[in-house]
């Protein structure tokens, strides 16, 4: 009888293991009309990225380079009409950004490699306003050749940011043109420097010399990116990776990766796009809730399309001799760090290189300041070691650092709970929580609590999860605690589970920002 028990339980464990399949690749649906919401939540539940948006989740923090005409003018927008022999960098030295990147925890950098003046930073042969004609290494350097060689040696990935408003054009506002000469030169940039991770645009789309506004082939822009860079993400005017809506790094208490396809539209995003959002926020942005159920529930169709919180380390995009003194610290970028990454979002950090062609040694100390904090901060993961019990299955699987294995409930239930008996009483204040975004984004709120001796405390709650969660919170010390799952779309999918101490009490409350 005992044996047909455990027969019995394996079947079903083994039953339940095969319906709850990754949906990697499944990152969209039509909602068909007449569907109740219970329908409508169970499609978004299975709603997961494709293979490309995981690799990206999984890059958590990249790197800009603002770099060209820009540098050397002292401005943030050029005219277009700039000599291009102003651009003469005096030590360009691309393996040195690319290794201060790396040496920050940056696991991929994008390229500048032209901005809305429209100077190229390679050798085009579509245009004049470009490095070939300037009086660095006597028109015959290429930036982006040497950041990508930077980036194979270092094996970091490598992306290509190529603005679509062009200011220098004479095609510009002469759309089928304009389009035509924009094609040619994204064909260059991705077939002539190797693999590229990322193709990241704005929405910039200002008016040509003509007076007229151009009119962007999106669609052929993205066709040309799948057919010769198929494994490339394409942000954040694109379908895979979305601006969050500030420059400020900062994200939402509530960010789902699953949205109205209508989030999608170019022309949404062009509308929004290159407003200075740093000295003129919009005060609504981080209170929109995007994905919740009464917004899911009205859309015709559904996408996976995660968030990227941008940020630069200093003031301006590009370097400015007079912000040395104003690098942001590297608790800022901390805080940051927390804010962006830790709120189901990548962060993608702006780092200028001066007009030397190096990234300054006030922006090195402070990454490396940056780095330094996190590496203590994550050092060791207190939960380590711990007993855990649940009223789910397979709740080991929160400590294996594996993110394909995950602790759930069984049958139809969509809330349960976790405890974690540490093996002596210890001192926290940071959680760390990742789903399983390989099945989807399903958590729509949580506690986490502590056991003080006689009764169960609340330390702090939550909604949403995704990718990665991380909360701090005044620090408490106990050998108990709990993590409950209070709402969830369909049975939660919870890989990871950390428990950290930070090595600095200033860095536990989220600063004004």
């Amino acid at each position: 009888m005992e044996k047909l028990i455990c027969v019995l339980c394996f079947i079903v464990i083994v039953s339940f293991t095969k319906d709850v399949k990754t949906n990697i690749g499944n990152n969209n649906v039509t909602i068909k009309s007449g569907l109740t919401e219970k329908e409508i939540i169970r499609l978004a539940a299975n709603v997961a990225p494709s293979e490309r948006q995981y690799q990206w989740q999984q890059l958590e923090f990249t790197a800009f380079f603002h770099f060209g005409m820009n540098t050397f003018t002292d401005r943030e927008w050029g005219k277009g009409d700039e000599d291009p022999k102003l651009f003469n960098p005096t030590a360009l030295d691309a393996r040195q950004w690319v290794k201060v990147c790396k040496e920050a925890g940056v696991k991929q950098v994008i390229i500048t490699a032209k901005h809305h003046d429209g100077f190229c930073l390679w050798p085009s042969k579509y245009t004049e306003h470009s490095v070939k004609n300037s009086l660095w290494k006597g028109g015959k350097g290429d930036v982006v050749r040497d950041v990508s060689d930077a980036c194979r040696e270092m094996e970091m990935g490598f992306g290509i940011y190529l603005s679509p408003w062009d200011r220098n054009s004479p095609f510009y506002g002469d759309s089928p043109k304009y389009n035509a000469y924009f094609m040619n030169q994204l064909t260059e940039l991705l077939t002539e420097y190797g693999k590229v991770d990322e193709v990241w645009f704005d929405g910039a789309c200002g008016e040509g010399p003509n007076g007229k506004k151009q009119v962007y082939d999106v669609d052929a822009f993205y066709s040309l990116i799948r057919k010769l860079q198929p494994g490339a993400v394409i942000a954040i005017a694109g379908p895979d990776v979305r601006w969050i809506g500030s420059e400020s790094g900062y994200g939402r208490e509530t960010e789902w990766s699953v949205l109205p396809v209508e989030a999608q539209n170019p022309d949404e995003i062009a509308a929004h796009s290159q407003k200075d959002v740093n000295k003129v926020p919009n005060l609504d942005w981080g209170k929109q809730l995007l994905g919740v159920r009464s917004v899911i529930t009205a859309a015709k169709a559904l996408v996976w399309f995660p968030a990227e919180a941008d940020v630069s380390i200093r003031p301006g995009w590009f370097y400015h001799t007079n912000n040395d003194s104003l690098v942001k610290t590297p608790e800022r970028l901390v805080d940051i760090y927390f804010s962006s990454v830790g709120k189901n979002s990548g962060l993608l950090l702006n780092i200028p290189p001066d007009k030397r062609g190096l990234i300054h040694e006030n922006d090195v100390k402070s990454l490396s300041g940056m780095r330094s904090i996190l590496e203590k901060t994550f050092a060791t993961n207190y939960a380590t070691g711990a007993k855990l019990s649940s009223d789910g299955i397979r709740v080991n699987s929160i400590l294996d650092n594996d993110k394909l294995t995950f602790w759930t409930t069984a049958g139809d239930k969509e809330t349960g709970y976790i405890l974690i008996s540490l093996p002596k009483a210890q001192r926290i204040d940071v959680l760390s929580l990742q789903e399983n975004i390989h099945i989807g984004q399903r958590i729509e709120k949580f506690t986490f609590e502590y056991y003080d001796g006689n009764q169960w405390k609340t330390v702090i709650q939550g909604t949403t999860i995704g990718y990665k969660r991380l909360l701090r919170f005044a620090p408490v010390t106990s050998r108990e605690f709990r993590l409950k799952i209070e709402a969830s779309r369909l049975n939660p999918t919870l890989s990871e589970l950390g428990l950290y101490k930070l090595p600095l009490d200033s860095l536990r409350i989220n600063m004004e920002h």
